[in-house]
């Protein structure tokens, strides 16, 4: 397993449009364990793979406490969805950065597993939010693109100081 580098906004890899996943073996595998690898490390309780810079339709998440319920979703198409709820969400793309976003309360996911086994998902609360945040990377939409853009404009330069004062302190270490 190896941690991979996230993708942060406002990088134009993040725009990508991510390609369908054919082939269900051990390289998949190991990307899937990678994935996991550097969500728990960063933390994070979802991560796409077009945050590490692989642009296909793959997910993980996790949003037990106990860190305990990894679940791996693949080609995912929401089928149906229901009602609505307003969540603050965050983003590893887009650290430190948090914005109430609204979206789905429940809703319905057709994907295939790790080994290519076609599965259902049903899921509400915080597992459906963190399903369609995670499912926007892959069509390259970010939780920041529903915000206005005098917002978006804000995080862009708020993200870019804090880089500014990170790069002194990684020279030094």
């Amino acid at each position: 397993m190896a941690i991979r580098e996230i993708v942060e906004f406002p990088d134009p890899r993040l725009r990508t449009k991510a390609q369908p996943v054919v082939a269900f073996d051990a390289e998949l595998r190991q990307l899937v364990a990678d994935m996991f690898e550097t969500m728990y490390d960063a933390p994070g309780i979802g991560l796409a793979a077009t945050q590490v810079d692989v642009h296909r339709q793959l997910l993980v998440l996790d949003v037990s406490e106990e860190k305990n319920a990894p679940m791996v979703i693949i080609n995912p198409r929401i089928v149906s969805r229901e009602g609505s709820q307003v969540y603050q969400e965050g983003c590893l793309s887009v650290p430190g950065i948090f914005a109430d976003v609204e979206r789905a309360d429940r809703i319905r996911v057709e994907a295939h597993d790790v080994d290519g086994k076609e599965v259902v998902i049903e899921a509400d609360g915080l597992l459906a939010v963190c399903i369609q945040h995670e499912m926007d990377h892959l069509t390259g939409k970010l939780f920041v693109d529903y915000l206005s853009p005098l917002k978006r404009e804000l995080v862009r330069k708020k993200l870019a100081k804090q880089r500014r004062h990170a790069e002194p302190a990684a020279a030094g270490a």
